[in-house]
């Protein structure tokens, strides 16, 4: 679904703003999450695995999509969560819902935890838990990003566009998305995390390691992280609130709100071109308000 957002900062600007409603796409698994998840589900059914083993902090909406994909598909989910062990009774939202889809949490400090991609810390996990189809951080490996390439056609049966713009947390999804542009228009990412300039080396293994190339047709943003990951400030707060009350949408506090008050911003200093036409990929990760006591 295609959205036009009616933006003073936008009509200042001579630019068409939409909004690509991929928070829509599925009931369950919306947004990039189902589209990173489809061709690794697929492959782990092809390799006979029964079990998805991935890793997560304490509010993942990875986590909580790889446990809903478990409960509809019938796999057994372990999620390795970021941190000292919880209680039940102390669990967040997150991963109590996690956890009532059915998917087993396993506790790592933060230092060994950060060693996730080495082989000895997977192996210790498999030994613990059984064999299992690894899926990294975020879900985001090769086979995430056919999925989100995928995204490019469908909105093009809609409009043409000059400037596609997506959330970035592990920098799977915008990978997906160059894959999918082949080098035209431009994409642009926006990170969630502090400190994310990692991302751009992060994002051109991806495509180089599933296409054999890298692409020159895109921007990281990484100045609209608002304090860093999972940091609600009240400006952000109330860019969301205001935002829901212009549209009639609902952002994520995490990614999609960050990114959206980043393109606002581009546009108030002429960033994008004029006339030119920029898409924001509203990319889900609703399920993450439940932790943030906000009242939609």
């Amino acid at each position: 679904m295609l959205q036009h957002l009616p933006e003073p900062a936008a009509d200042r600007a001579g630019v068409r703003l939409l909004l690509w409603r991929d928070d829509l796409n599925h009931p369950e698994l919306p947004g990039n999450k189902w589209r990173k998840l489809k061709y690794n589900l697929r492959e782990a059914c092809r390799l006979g695995h029964d079990t998805l083993l991935t890793f997560g902090g304490a509010y993942s909406n990875h986590l909580a999509a790889v446990a809903a994909a478990g409960r509809l598909t019938g796999l057994r989910t372990v999620g390795v969560v970021r941190g000292e062990e919880l209680a039940t009774a102390s669990l967040n939202p997150t991963l109590a819902q996690a956890r009532a889809d059915g998917m087993q949490l396993h506790f790592l400090d933060r230092a060994t935890y950060r060693r996730q991609h080495e082989p000895a810390v997977v192996a210790e996990l498999l030994r613990t838990w059984g064999p299992a189809y690894v899926l990294p951080e975020g879900g985001s490996n090769t086979l995430a990003l056919p999925g989100c390439a995928e995204l490019v056609p469908e909105l093009l049966q809609h409009t043409d566009f000059d400037h596609l713009c997506v959330a970035c947390g592990t920098g799977g999804t915008l990978a997906g998305l160059l894959t999918g542009l082949h080098g035209q228009r431009r994409a642009h990412g926006f990170a969630a995390l502090k400190g994310a300039d990692f991302l751009r080396a992060a994002i051109n293994r991806l495509t180089e390691q599933a296409t054999g190339r890298t692409y020159d047709n895109w921007t990281l943003h990484t100045a609209y992280h608002g304090g860093g990951y999972a940091r609600l400030t009240p400006e952000l707060r109330a860019f969301i609130a205001g935002f829901q009350r212009r549209h009639g949408v609902l952002l994520d506090p995490i990614y999609t709100g960050k990114m959206l008050a980043g393109v606002l911003d581009l546009l108030a200093h002429g960033y994008f071109g004029r006339g030119s036409t920029v898409v924001a990929v509203h990319t889900g990760g609703l399920q993450a308000w439940a932790g943030f006591e906000f009242e939609l």
